[in-house]
């Protein structure tokens, strides 16, 4: 990637932003910069700038530098930082205090907070003459109902007066910040950001919907002094403490916004409903007058969400100053994040050429973000990556770079995946025909996948399958199903991979964008003595794809096995790691890995292990627990040692790392290794069934013709991807139908079993990360 040139003109800036929180819970911060490693590489900014976008938001914040006031500061790190931004010709956007409550010593309930901050803002604007844009107190409100009114963060409140005192100490401290800032650099611009929706409900709840919805400006309505005897919440505030002279200070000392900022999130938009029967017991909540469940409404109805659009529109017209999107983010698979942007960047372009003064959109979360989903109370390692996936050596792009670096560009990005609208917008959210033939070893009647059109797209290109009655090649269409990606699943009769003439026509008449190819001789036994038919599946078949594809520029995933290697490490083999099988399956493997790579470079080769899952009944783990409940005997190898793989976890990777353009080889594998019978054991105990039946027997007493390798654990130096194997054995009980496109697996979303929305499926209770936390409800919101 490199940096936009001629961009076209009249389109909105680009800008990006780093998830810089550092929220306390009780005498703990959770730091985000430090998580993501990006605290210690400065390198990070320039795959940054590469992006081609115009500014960062980048936090340069309190408790970091000057905790101890601004006569101590340490401006080791912003000074690199900063002259760094500078140098890439990328504006830098200073946050000053992010979900923060300030240093140890003081807190959003502090009387001094205001004062405090503006002393280091004025530190910042003095060492940095040459800044103009800041945000010296990201998404008061937000932050002010985590802290005061939901008990999540330091001082940890619950109730509507610590609420108050919260919102009124920042919103004073963004007045006096700026007024110290201006004082040194008057041409400083205030960009001050919100988190934004809007509450639905029934008509008996109209009042608490009324109520919300006034409540979601409070903050820029106090920073543009609308905040008076008329305003809708002058009497709440009174009763929740604030003075009138206090309110009235606001009237005299205005701050309008010089960039009134909107984050926007999939859950911003709730629903408020009294009729609790329909939704489970831990959404209920209410207030002194009615108890009513709370969810949001994307996953009630489709179109339903207020949309990017309206929320620009809505600020644009309550206030007449210049509005940007200053978060925009999806946490979910990688096609919905694509969407998610996509509907954002539509509706700033719109908007702007209708002569609403639109000034950005901010690419949110770059480097990805921690624990999100636990609303940052808790350390539980869940990461959702974003423009750039941190869990690799170094930060790997994703889908989202190619389409920000176009965007910044050229103003506009194509993808097949982006002709079908995202989960919020279709009103399928599971093919319960489609689910049913996927099961064990039923026919595949629907094996053809067209997901209906955003407006204005024309037919979706989709991905072509090969192995269509493979467990593999199954669990691709089904999950391509839930993801809304078109697909064919393709027989061999449809597609001989091993016939270049079959495959050529495969191609022309069905246009892919991407072949994956799940078809392969599988008999490890046999093939000792069928090797000519094993190499012609997986060796020749291969590289025939990988030659058509490269001529069509087509996208190709492949998969390769554990067993090229010949056991003899005792530590997990790498991608880097020498070959050497010890069987004619192995060799087969080695040998497709070589050609494919040699006729196409940009192909992704996928080593895996052996497959579990719940979608077929002959894997290892179900055929184990299937003896075991009959109160047999199971008999398992002791003496090998191995990686398993959850198929769910597989396919949802492959998905994800094919959007992202991944290529040569990767480990994906659960993270975890075990012999077979330790593999039967844990999943016998995981299943309530008695572990003592698994008889642990040497790999000779089994005879089989193949050789095996004492070893073959896998481990990734590129990336660890896929969650422990523990976890994956936990999700095999209960995952036998794979509900919507919101349910990534590798320790990604699943659906809340409240509101339908997305949630980490690492923490097992079912909730989205507002749910879990509160049963009152809310809006949640992130970074």
């Amino acid at each position: 990637m490199s940096p936009a040139s001629k961009r076209p003109a009249g389109l909105p800036e680009l800008w990006g932003g780093i998830e810089g929180t550092v929220n306390r819970v009780g005498d703990r911060y959770f730091d985000q910069m430090r998580r993501s490693g990006h605290w210690e590489r400065i390198e990070d900014l320039d795959l940054i700038a590469s992006l081609g976008i115009q500014a960062l938001r980048y936090p340069v914040l309190w408790e970091h530098v000057a905790p101890n006031g601004p006569h101590r500061a340490d401006w080791t790190w912003p000074d690199a930082r900063l002259a760094r931004l500078r140098q890439l010709g990328v504006r830098p956007i200073v946050g000053l205090v992010h979900h923060g409550s300030g240093p140890r010593h003081t807190s959003l309930v502090d009387p001094a907070f205001p004062l405090e901050l503006a002393r280091y803002a004025r530190a910042v604007a003095e060492r940095y003459p040459w800044v103009e844009d800041y945000t010296p107190v990201n998404e008061p409100l937000t932050t002010g109902r985590f802290s005061g009114l939901y008990g999540h963060w330091y001082p940890h409140g619950k109730d509507h007066p610590t609420f108050a005192r919260t919102l009124m100490v920042q919103c004073r401290a963004i007045v006096e910040a700026m007024r110290a800032i201006r004082e040194v650099n008057p041409r400083a611009r205030l960009i001050q950001t919100e988190d934004m929706g809007r509450t639905y409900s029934t008509p008996h709840l109209a009042y608490q919907a009324e109520f919300e919805n006034h409540r979601r400006w409070l903050s820029l309505d106090l920073l543009c002094g609308r905040v008076d005897r008329q305003h809708p919440l002058w009497s709440h505030l009174l009763d929740w403490g604030c003075s009138e002279a206090e309110l009235g200070w606001f009237l005299d000392n205005t701050m309008p916004p010089d960039v009134v900022g909107m984050n926007y999130y999939i859950t911003s938009d709730r629903l408020l409903d009294e009729r609790m029967e329909h939704y489970p017991e831990w959404s209920h909540g209410g207030n002194e007058r009615d108890r009513y469940a709370d969810v949001h409404v994307a996953s009630v109805w489709k179109d339903a969400i207020s949309g990017h659009r309206d929320v620009l529109a809505w600020a644009w017209e309550r206030y007449k100053l210049p509005v940007a999107f200053t978060e925009v983010h999806l946490g979910c698979t990688r096609e919905d994040q694509l969407r998610w942007l996509g509907e954002a960047w539509d509706a700033v372009c719109s908007l702007r050429a209708e002569g609403v003064d639109v000034r950005a959109l901010t690419v949110w979360s770059l480097l990805g973000a921690y624990d999100w989903n636990t609303l940052v109370t808790a350390d539980r390692g869940f990461y959702e990556p974003g423009v750039f996936d941190m869990r690799s050596s170094r930060p790997r792009p994703t889908a989202l770079a190619w389409m920000t670096h176009a965007l910044a560009r050229r103003g506009h990005y194509e993808h097949p995946v982006l002709a079908s609208p995202g989960w919020w917008r279709r009103d399928e959210r599971a093919e319960p025909h489609f689910a049913a033939s996927l099961h064990g070893d039923n026919p595949v009647p629907y094996k053809t996948y067209v997901p209906p059109r955003r407006a204005g797209t024309g037919q979706p290109r989709p991905v072509l399958i090969s192995g269509a009655t493979g467990t593999l090649g199954r669990a691709f269409a089904r999950l391509c199903t839930s993801r809304g990606i078109a697909f064919r699943l393709l027989s061999r009769q449809e597609m001989d991979i091993a016939s270049p003439r079959s495959v050529e026509s495969a191609i022309a008449r069905h246009q892919p964008w991407a072949i994956i190819n799940a078809a392969g001789y599988v008999r490890v036994d046999d093939a000792e003595v069928d090797a000519e038919r094993c190499f012609r599946e997986n060796a020749l078949g291969p590289e025939i794809l990988a030659a058509a594809c490269r001529a069509h520029d087509v996208r190709l995933i492949t998969f390769s096995s554990d067993l090229v290697f010949g056991g003899e490490q005792r530590s997990a083999y790498l991608e880097s790691n020498q070959v050497q099988p010890l069987n004619q399956y192995g060799r087969s493997k080695a040998e497709a890995e070589r050609r494919v790579l040699e006729r196409m470079p940009d192909a992704l080769v996928v080593r895996t292990g052996a497959f579990f899952g719940p979608w077929d009944t002959y894997n290892f783990v179900t055929l184990a627990l299937g003896t075991l409940a009959r109160g047999e005997r199971f008999a398992a190898v002791n003496d090998v040692v191995v990686s398993p793989t959850y198929v769910p976890d597989l396919v949802h990777t492959c998905l994800d790392l094919l959007l992202d353009e991944a290529s040569g080889v990767w480990h994906l594998t659960n993270a975890g290794e075990v012999t077979w019978a330790e593999l039967a054991t844990h999943a016998a105990r995981v299943a309530g069934l008695n572990p003592s039946h698994v008889e642990s027997r040497p790999l000779e007493s089994f005879g089989w013709a193949a050789p095996r390798p004492r070893y073959s654990a896998l481990a990734s130096e590129r990336a660890q991807l896929m969650p422990p194997l523990t976890q994956a054995l936990e999700r095999y009980l209960v995952e036998d139908e794979i509900k919507p496109a919101r349910r990534p697996a590798g320790g990604g979303r699943t659906a809340c079993a409240v509101c339908g929305g997305t949630v980490d499926e690492s923490h097992g209770d079912g909730r989205c990360r507002l749910h879990r936390e509160r049963g009152d409800g809310g809006v949640a919101a992130g970074g």
